[in-house]
């Protein structure tokens, strides 16, 4: 018997080490993702909000709503282009709902100003949530519908059809927490990190926000 165990220890420890690898190679799948598209004026900004909740994977800097094909970063900001800055929230609907991130998002902008967003003014600073369905549109009209009862004042951010999505430029892309130096900023030659929060700051976007929403502003001030 104990020959048999002694010959038989090699086998199955080769078993074992197989199955591991089969483990490895082939992960338990994740549940499917989802996309929230959003235009909360600087794009980089509501980059820097959004992946910071869990459950969002990723949130990519973008421009859609208009009519230009591949659009460029100055010609959506010169006007003319339909598009607005947007990004598109990739998360997991097991984590963290839709419902929650339209949620957060109505109440870190300034939903009641139509012509921009704080310093920045002009049609593709405008905000907007985007939906791809008959449910995602009822959604989000319920949502906008709660935070205008809770502000007390109208809520201009439209509810649009969802139209493709442009990929901004790489450089766009988690800016604000980019450790790259720039050599020709407002602020002098500084990392795009640092440009970014003088940036914020200098607009007024949290005080703003922080003005509107109070306590239920989510991301003011972090």
């Amino acid at each position: 018997m104990r020959e048999w165990i002694n010959i038989a220890k090699p086998a199955i420890l080769s078993v074992a080490i197989v199955l591991g690898l089969l483990v490895e190679v082939h992960p338990a799948h994740a549940g499917p993702k989802e996309t929230l598209t959003v235009a909360g004026g600087c794009f980089w900004c509501v980059e820097a909000d959004f992946e910071k909740v869990p459950g969002v994977s990723e949130v990519v800097s973008g421009y859609t709503g208009g009519k230009v094909d591949s659009p460029t970063y100055k010609q959506v900001t010169r006007g003319g282009t339909g598009h607005y800055e947007a990004v598109e929230i990739m998360f997991d609907p097991a984590k963290v709902s839709r419902e929650k991130l339209l949620h957060m998002f109505l109440r870190s902008i300034d939903p009641t100003d139509a012509g921009g967003q704080f310093c920045d003014r002009g049609a593709s600073y405008r905000t907007a949530i985007f939906v791809g369905n008959e449910k995602e549109r009822d959604l989000a009209e319920r949502m906008v519908a709660e935070a205008e009862e809770d502000l007390g004042r109208e809520i201009v951010t439209p509810v649009l059809p969802k139209k493709k999505f442009y990929k901004a430029e790489k450089y766009h892309q988690d800016y604000y927490k980019s450790e790259e130096v720039v050599l020709f900023t407002r602020f002098g030659p500084t990392t795009r990190a640092k440009s970014y929060k003088k940036y914020r700051k200098g607009c007024g976007r949290d005080a703003r926000v922080r003005q509107l929403w109070g306590n239920a502003a989510p991301f003011a001030g972090s």
